[in-house]
C-alpha cells in the first residue's frame, strides 16, 4: 500500500505539477478527517452529527483544494453543501425503514468469538457510512458541472448545459454501477453457487446495504448537476444586476 502511494504521489506531481499536490494534500486530509470521525463515533459522539460536520469539510478539502478557481470551486461548495443536506433527509428515512444496517448471516463466522455490544447503534453506523460514501460523487459533479457552466453562456447556451448535464450523470452512474458489480462479483458468484432464490439476494442484507449505498450515490449525482446548475445560474445574474 505505501508503494501504491508513492506513485500515486509521483504521478499526480508528474501529470498535474502543483495543483497534482494539491489534491494529494486533499486526499491525506481527507483520510485524517475521517479516522478521526472514527475515533469520535467510537467515543460515544453521535455518528450522524459526526458524519454531517465530516462532510462538511471533506467537501470543502475537496473542492477547494483541487480547484483554485474561487468562480467554479464557490458555486460547487454550496451546491454540494445542499445536495448533503438533502440526502441526510433522504439517508435517513431509507436506512430506517430498510433494516439493512448491522451483520448479516454471512459474517457469523467472521464474527464468531467477538462482541457485538460497542455501544453504537449500527443503524447510525449505517446513516453515517451511506452519507460519507456519496460525497466523492457530489463534489466531482459538482466541479465538473460549475466549471463547464462557468465557460458558457447561462442564458444564451442552455441547450448545452442540459447536454452537458446529462452527459455528466450518464458517466457518473455508469462508473458507480461498474464499481459496485466489480466489488461484487464475488458475492454474486457466491450466490449463484449456493443455488440463492432472487427474493433471497434481494432481502440479504449485504447486498442491500451496498445497493443502497450505490443508489445514494446515483442520487446525489442525479440532484447534484440541476442544483449547481441554478446556483451558478443564480450567481452569474446576481454578478450582472450588480454591474448594471
Amino acid at each position: 500500500m505505501l508503494l501504491l502511494v508513492l506513485a500515486l504521489l509521483v504521478l499526480l506531481v508528474a501529470v498535474g505539477g502543483k495543483r497534482g499536490l494539491s489534491i494529494f494534500m486533499s486526499l491525506i486530509l481527507n483520510s485524517l478527517v475521517l479516522m478521526i470521525s472514527v475515533i469520535l463515533m467510537a467515543g460515544g459522539f453521535s455518528p450522524v452529527w459526526v458524519a454531517a460536520v465530516a462532510g462538511l469539510l471533506i467537501l470543502a478539502a475537496t473542492i477547494f483544494l483541487t480547484n483554485s478557481d474561487i468562480n467554479v470551486a464557490g458555486p460547487a461548495f454550496v451546491s454540494a453543501i445542499i445536495v448533503m443536506l438533502g440526502l441526510l433527509v433522504l439517508v435517513l428515512v431509507v436506512v430506517i425503514h430498510s433494516h439493512a444496517a448491522g451483520f448479516g448471516a454471512e459474517d457469523s463466522e467472521d464474527l464468531e468469538g467477538m462482541e457485538l455490544l460497542i455501544g453504537v447503534r449500527f443503524q447510525q453506523i449505517m446513516i453515517a457510512a451511506s452519507l460519507l460514501s456519496t460525497l466523492g460523487a457530489i463534489a466531482e459533479a459538482a466541479i465538473a458541472v460549475a466549471a463547464g457552466i462557468n465557460e458558457l453562456d447561462v442564458e444564451r447556451d442552455h441547450a448545452g448545459i442540459v447536454r452537458m448535464g446529462r452527459e455528466i450523470i450518464g458517466t457518473a452512474i455508469n462508473t458507480l454501477f461498474f464499481g459496485f458489480f466489480g466489488g461484487f462479483a464475488g458475492l454474486f458468484i457466491w450466490f449463484s453457487q449456493l443455488k440463492y432464490p432472487l427474493w433471497e439476494v434481494f432481502n440479504n442484507k449485504i447486498f442491500v446495504a451496498e445497493l443502497l449505498t450505490v443508489l445514494f450515490s446515483v442520487v446525489a449525482v442525479v440532484l447534484t448537476v440541476p442544483v449547481t446548475t441554478w446556483v451558478v445560474g443564480r450567481r452569474a445574474r446576481a454578478g450582472r444586476a450588480q454591474k448594471g
